[in-house]
C-alpha cells in the first residue's frame, strides 16, 4: 500500500512539474478490446492542457501491438510540438515499452518507427530525455483514469459482410 501511494504521489509531482515547466510533453496512452476491436487513444498535454488527442480504432489485433502503436503516435506528436525536451510517457502498460531492449521481436516495425523518431528527437539536442512511467488502471491516477474512460467510452461494434 506505501508503494502505491509513493508512486501516486510521484506520478502527482510529475503533473505539478509540468504546470511550471514549458519544455515538457506528456503522453499519457491506454488501450481496451471489446468485441475484437482494439481502441488506443493517447492524450498530450503541455502545460496545463490537453493540447492534441489521438483515438485509433482497430479489429484483430494483438494487445502489445495496439499498446505500442498508441505509444509511437504519441512519441511522433510529442516531438513536433514545438520546444519540447522532455517527454514522459504514462501508460499502464510499460511491459510494452520494454521491447526496445530486444533486437528481434514480432514488433519491430513500430520499435523501428518509435526509433526513427526519437533519435530526430534527440539529434536536435543531445539534452533531450524521453521517460516511462507505469500507471495500472487500478491506481485510479487521476488523468489515466479520465484516458482509460474515455477509451472504454469510444468502442466501435465491428460490422462484418
Amino acid at each position: 500500500m506505501t508503494n502505491l501511494k509513493t508512486h501516486l504521489q510521484s506520478l502527482n509531482n510529475i503533473t505539478l512539474t509540468l504546470l511550471l515547466d514549458l519544455s515538457i510533453a506528456l503522453v499519457i496512452s491506454d488501450t481496451s478490446i471489446k468485441n475484437q476491436v482494439t481502441t488506443s487513444m493517447a492524450h498530450i498535454h503541455c502545460q496545463d492542457k490537453q493540447v492534441i488527442k489521438i483515438i485509433h480504432h482497430v479489429i484483430n489485433i494483438t494487445t502489445t501491438e495496439a499498446e505500442l502503436f498508441v505509444i509511437r503516435c504519441g512519441i511522433n506528436q510529442a516531438t513536433n510540438l514545438q520546444d519540447i525536451s522532455k517527454i514522459i510517457i504514462i501508460t499502464d502498460s510499460i511491459h510494452s515499452a520494454k521491447v526496445f531492449k530486444y533486437l528481434l521481436h514480432s514488433y519491430q516495425i513500430h520499435t523501428a518507427a518509435i526509433s526513427y523518431e526519437l533519435r530526430r528527437f534527440f539529434n536536435s539536442n543531445t539534452n533531450n530525455i524521453i521517460k516511462f512511467w507505469k500507471s495500472l488502471s487500478h491506481c485510479n491516477w487521476f488523468l489515466h483514469k479520465a484516458v482509460d474512460n474515455e477509451t472504454k467510452k469510444h468502442h466501435l461494434t465491428p460490422t462484418f459482410l
